[in-house]
């Protein structure tokens, strides 16, 4: 009598059945879930459609910032994308290699880390990490490099128009533009990768023979309708999906009364270090394009059709003045929240060998060493016009 040999593919799925009879612990989470769904529905109904709706509604306003509403970001990030492309074309990036090599290479970090940052101070956040992410890769620049890069990046405005209405709301204010913009926009382009450089330390000094050239032999009109077609690419399949996935937890905190007390304990800590309250809120949470407007309106005297600011009255008080200071070096960052949180990483990932929690990690860092750097800006300012008050 033959003997019969069991087929190893049905013992296999008989042992493969037998485990998944098994509950497993992510399957219990989800029937709490579920029963905890249908409790909301039958028991709390009106709690659980307000915290959607909050959701929505907050959500929503990225579609307000960068579609629809009188702010124009999302057409700025087109522009500035173009506006970036035609520089790159035009040997923009190269001139700035030439430029930053020499002092790069005495602090022994590879010059490409810089490129991003510069980007930044001329378009918008965005457009810099479409240029930047990959002349980094094709410098050849190390991991901690390329977090570098990232985190001096955030030390920047994240779009040119916050520069714009920072100038106009600090000569208003009485304020001489030019020594705030030296240590509060260029200084930190040779300051934080120096700083950086202390905690990252795999950075190596690059030669001009080492570096390829930057310049593209794009045509023109490759040039100009690609780069517009890319920078409408990046705010629909990038920065608005990024952006609401952020102001959707924001929304639901603000159900539950979280984000409120978050954010009232946060003024307090922005004037405590020297940063004028409500609009450094407005720079961490909402756009520092709002904040530096808001600001210029504040130290605005009374015309026709308005009263005076609310710090107009003041502004000959050192202290008033060290919270203008303060509130427009943090705003010329890249800051709010959803930025290094959601379009930072949305825009880096795939474009440089971090992982999107490294990139993620990286930017956050660079928000946080530029509240302590305007801070400690605020202070020296403070300093200065109590001295010559």
């Amino acid at each position: 009598m033959e003997n019969k040999k069991e087929n190893p593919k049905k013992v296999n799925s008989a042992a493969g059945s037998d485990d998944r009879t098994k509950w497993q612990p992510i399957e219990w989470v989800g029937m709490i879930l579920f029963i905890a769904f249908l409790a909301c529905i039958f028991f709390a109904h009106e709690q659980f459609s307000g915290a959607f709706n909050a959701m929505f509604t907050r959500s929503y306003k990225m579609f307000e910032f960068y579609l629809f509403g009188s702010s124009m970001l999302g057409a700025t990030i087109v522009v500035s994308i173009m506006t970036g492309r035609v520089l790159e074309r035009l040997g923009f990036t190269d001139a700035l290699m030439r430029i930053f090599l020499p002092i790069m290479k005495y602090l022994k970090i590879n010059a490409a880390v810089c490129v991003g940052i510069i980007y930044n101070i001329l378009g918008d956040v965005n457009a810099a990490g479409r240029i930047a992410g990959p002349v980094v890769m094709k410098a050849g620049c190390t991991k901690d490099e390329q977090k570098i890069a990232i985190a001096t990046l955030t030390n920047a405005p994240a779009s040119f128009s916050i520069i714009v209405l920072g100038i106009i709301a600090l000569s208003t204010a009485g304020i001489n533009p030019l020594p705030v913009m030296i240590v509060g926009i260029f200084l930190p382009i040779f300051l934080i990768p120096a700083f950086l450089r202390l905690f990252w330390r795999d950075t190596h000094a690059a030669d001009i023979h080492d570096l390829p050239r930057f310049t593209p032999d794009t045509g023109v009109m490759d040039l100009i309708f690609g780069s517009a077609r890319e920078g409408v690419s990046i705010v629909l399949t990038v920065i608005l999906p990024a952006g609401c996935a952020v102001f959707t937890i924001i929304g639901l905190l603000e159900y539950f009364g979280i984000w409120g007390a978050i954010v009232s304990g946060m003024g307090g800590v922005l004037s405590a270090i020297g940063i004028e309250p409500e609009t450094g809120i407005q720079t961490i949470t909402v756009a520092g394009t709002l904040a530096t407007k808001t600001l210029g309106t504040m130290v605005s005297g009374p015309t026709a059709d308005a009263a005076a600011g609310a710090l107009y009255a003041t502004l000959a008080d050192p202290n008033v003045k060290k919270l203008i200071v303060g509130s427009f070096i943090l705003a010329n960052s890249s800051w709010p929240v959803q930025v290094p949180l959601g379009q930072i990483p949305a825009v880096w990932s795939g474009v440089v060998d971090l992982k999107t929690r490294e990139i993620m990690t990286s930017a956050v860092i660079g928000c946080i060493i530029r509240l302590v750097y305007a801070a400690i800006c605020a202070q020296l300012f403070g300093l200065y016009f109590a001295a010559v008050a």
